[in-house]
């Protein structure tokens, strides 16, 4: 199973993601993580995205499938992957395709998690993660079971994404709405996309993934 995952950033599309490769046994491909470890890391690609990440932009064309085409060809993902937070333009798109089909691959569907940007800002700058464990939680939606303590792992410490905060979602969101949003009719176009409703509760949005699938 081959599967995009779509929707602006903070729409829970990681989320999704890891409820997916419980369910169906695939690898979950985070471009956004993949990025940030280079950049923890201190790669020369790190180096390269740093900035642009920072500040809310879009990575390269290039940068993105040169990562891209290398992770997928490697032995885990012979059973499947998801895509989360890739492809972000038509152009990137359609040359994801072309390496598909060089590899005798092809995408199985492409779900949109849709949500209003409002709500999603308010979503994006509540939210920490473990630095332990990378465990996520929410000010509001999803907080530790007991204050201060991951529930995953009891780690103590918590951190949260430099781009977390309302003046780079804007950025970041105006970037999807110009570059991302017209990847809908390209993939309805080719008969694989499906739409669900990201402002429903987390296992709500579960269960029509499901039912798209």
């Amino acid at each position: 199973m081959k599967l995009i995952l779509l929707g602006p950033p903070g729409a829970g599309k990681g989320t999704q993601a890891q409820a997916l490769v419980e369910s169906l046994g695939v690898v979950q491909l985070s471009t956004g993580d993949m990025l940030r470890a280079a950049v923890a890391a201190g790669t020369d690609l790190g180096k390269r995205v740093k900035a642009i990440m920072e500040a809310g932009e879009l990575v390269p064309d290039d940068i993105m499938i040169e990562m891209i085409a290398e992770r997928i060809a490697e032995p885990d993902c012979a059973k499947g992957f998801i895509l989360d937070g890739f492809p972000r333009t038509v152009a990137q798109a359609t040359a994801f395709d072309r390496m598909l089909e060089e590899k005798s691959l092809k995408l199985d569907r492409v779900i949109e998690i849709q949500v209003e940007d409002l709500p999603l800002i308010e979503r994006v700058e509540g939210r920490f993660t473990c630095a332990s464990c990378g465990e996520g939680y929410h000010e509001r939606f999803k907080r530790p079971k007991r204050d201060g303590i991951c529930d995953v792992c009891g780690g103590t410490e918590f951190v949260r994404r430099k781009d977390d905060n309302g003046e780079t979602m804007k950025a970041r969101l105006k970037a999807y709405h110009d570059q991302t949003a017209p990847l809908l009719p390209y993939y309805r176009g080719r008969k694989v996309l499906r739409t669900v409703d990201g402002m429903a509760s987390i296992e709500e949005v579960k269960r029509q993934i499901g039912a798209a699938l």
